[in-house]
């Protein structure tokens, strides 16, 4: 999952940064930094595990920590 695919599998799910890094397991820094284009001093490759969560919640998975709305 590129940087681009991470970001827009987040704001399809309506997840801020934040809510994405409680649901992650991850610091909200983390998370930042795969959003962040390849090439920047802070980027990040996507987590293996972080993708494959993200693809699961895109298919209708919701975790206990997803935030109810």
């Amino acid at each position: 999952m590129t940087h681009e695919e991470f970001k827009a599998a987040r704001q399809a799910l309506g997840l801020t940064q934040d809510e994405t890094a409680t649901i992650l397991g991850l610091d909200l820094r983390s998370v930042q930094r795969f959003e962040t284009a390849p090439g920047a001093p802070t980027a990040r490759k996507v987590n293996p595990t972080a993708a494959r969560v993200m693809r699961w919640m895109l298919a209708g998975y919701r975790p206990p920590e997803f935030p109810a709305r």
